[in-house]
């Protein structure tokens, strides 16, 4: 293997759990976020070359990772004009936890906000501090609290 290609190799290693996460955020089922993996990854190795090391490198993969799921998401509505999706609320393996209801009410809430307001509480959910939200996005510090803010709000709001 080449040093590119190992390089490259560890970085998915360190950082395919940040992939994965914001993948399976913007996917309707485990296959459909193993596709948009794979896009990702895609997306990654062609741009790792012109990565010119302005931003931290992990900025750099969340940005990639939610334009590439974003993206992926906006042409699959144009594609497909309904999508019913499977779920199956039983526990074949014991009991279900107050808070595993609690996280999946919470991820119902969140699938429910647009495309950049679910990224922008993923990235708050995954510990970025408000200067890494901002440069993922691309806003400012000052609007990254604001929107957080209103989402919180909005999510409040919601009913399940």
């Amino acid at each position: 293997m080449e040093p590119k290609e190992l390089e490259f190799t560890r970085l998915v290693k360190k950082h395919k759990t940040v992939v994965y996460t914001v993948c399976y955020m913007f996917a309707g089922c485990r296959e459909e976020a193993e596709d948009l993996f794979q896009d990702v990854l895609v997306r990654l190795w062609k741009g790792y070359d012109s990565f010119r090391g302005e931003s931290d490198l992990k900025t750099w993969i969340y940005r990639v990772s939610l334009n590439t799921c974003m993206n992926g998401l906006k042409k699959k509505k144009k594609w497909k004009t309904s999508h019913i999706p499977l779920s199956i609320d039983v526990d074949f393996f014991g009991e279900i936890s107050d808070r595993t209801l609690q996280v999946r009410r919470l991820y119902d809430r969140i699938n429910r906000l647009g495309l950049v307001d679910r990224a922008l509480i993923l990235l708050w959910l995954e510990g970025l501090s408000y200067e890494e939200i901002g440069a993922v996005i691309g806003i400012s510090v000052k609007n990254v609290s604001f929107q957080l803010y209103r989402i919180k709000e909005e999510l409040k709001k919601m009913n399940i």
